[in-house]
């Protein structure tokens, strides 16, 4: 009999363990998992493109840099024929030297009519005294005072032609420094330290207005595409911090932050996620490589190489030890 009750009471609390154990792993198996406090998307790398474009149409003369170059800001690329423009250049310069001279001419007009007004003015007073003396006759007085009308009527006209001179000289200039504007806009210069993506024209080749001659790569300014559901993006803020994990370079974390958060959603690319998840809408969302690390110079980033995305959406926990650590790996530098 004592050995039943003491069999029951061990049962019973075997009973209360296991029920106590049960509730133990509710508890501490039911924590936030990775997925509520990070979220993840799968993309591709990618740096921001830069079109070197003409302004102008033209022939181009040469290129004078090739695709997987490395470029700096300020270097010249490309340039564009001139020879025409040189001309005009040339054309408008004694343009505006013969507007010089006839404005000296137009001067010196100015200061002999101003000459021949003052003699003619004093001609005319002289000739009022004399006419009130009956010294000469009102016919000679009248006369006196038209050559002084005369006069007075020619130096303003010459003062107007100075002016016109002026105005003559000045549109000249203008349109010189137009073409001499055109003339830089044939040379066209690196806007970025970067890699050349394509080369789009041979030397040459005819471009139009806005042709494009090269694409260049910003790799200071690398970033993934990723896209996350509604009930994921609404918890995403710009300027989270994120994480970036390189298939080619599974053990290297590049430290991120998001930069970009659509406002519209779309459906998520077909290339990424199954047919089931293309039918949910999705946003877009940019994740940015720190610019520091890009800068560095001990690490170089791959454009086009897929990878995964992490962004945390509470700043009080902590990454987890697969996503926490340094980078300590060095990437080589390659173009799409």
């Amino acid at each position: 009999m004592n050995n039943k009750i003491f069999k029951w009471i061990a049962y019973a609390v075997i009973a209360v363990i296991i029920v106590v154990a049960g509730n133990f792993a509710v508890k501490y198996f039911s924590k936030p998992a990775l997925a509520e406090v990070f979220v993840f998307g799968n993309g591709r790398l990618e740096a921001t493109e830069y079109d070197l474009a003409t302004k102008l149409p033209g022939r181009v003369v040469e290129v004078l840099a090739q695709e997987g170059e490395t470029v700096k800001v300020g270097q010249i690329l490309a340039r564009l024929d001139t020879a025409e423009l040189d001309a005009r250049l040339k054309q408008a310069q004694a343009q505006v030297e013969q507007e010089r001279q006839n404005k000296n001419y137009t001067l010196a007009l100015v200061k002999q009519y101003e000459s021949e007004v003052a003699l003619a003015k004093k001609n005319f007073e002289r000739s009022k005294n004399l006419y009130v003396n009956n010294n000469i006759s009102l016919v000679q007085l009248q006369q006196n005072e038209t050559v002084l009308a005369t006069m007075k009527a020619a130096l303003l006209a010459s003062k107007a032609q100075v002016i016109g001179a002026d105005s003559a000289i000045n549109a000249l200039i203008a349109q010189t420094q137009t073409i001499e504007a055109n003339l830089n806009d044939c040379i066209l210069y690196s806007p970025i330290d970067g890699r050349v993506l394509y080369k789009l024209i041979e030397s040459g080749e005819v471009i139009g207005a806005g042709g494009k001659v090269l694409t260049i790569l910003d790799l200071n300014d690398v970033y993934m595409t990723i896209f996350l559901p509604t009930f994921q993006v609404g918890r995403v803020k710009i300027g989270s911090e994120a994480r970036i994990k390189l298939d080619a370079f599974p053990d290297t974390i590049i430290p991120a932050s998001v930069s970009f958060v659509s406002p519209d959603a779309q459906f998520t690319p077909k290339e990424i996620e199954t047919q089931a998840e293309r039918e949910k809408l999705m946003f877009r969302v940019k994740i940015k490589i720190d610019a520091n690390f890009l800068k560095s110079g001990t690490h170089h980033i791959n454009s086009g190489v897929p990878g995964v995305a992490y962004v945390r959406l509470d700043e009080t926990t902590p990454w987890p030890i697969s996503l926490s650590e340094e980078p300590d790996n060095l990437l080589s530098t390659t173009s799409k």
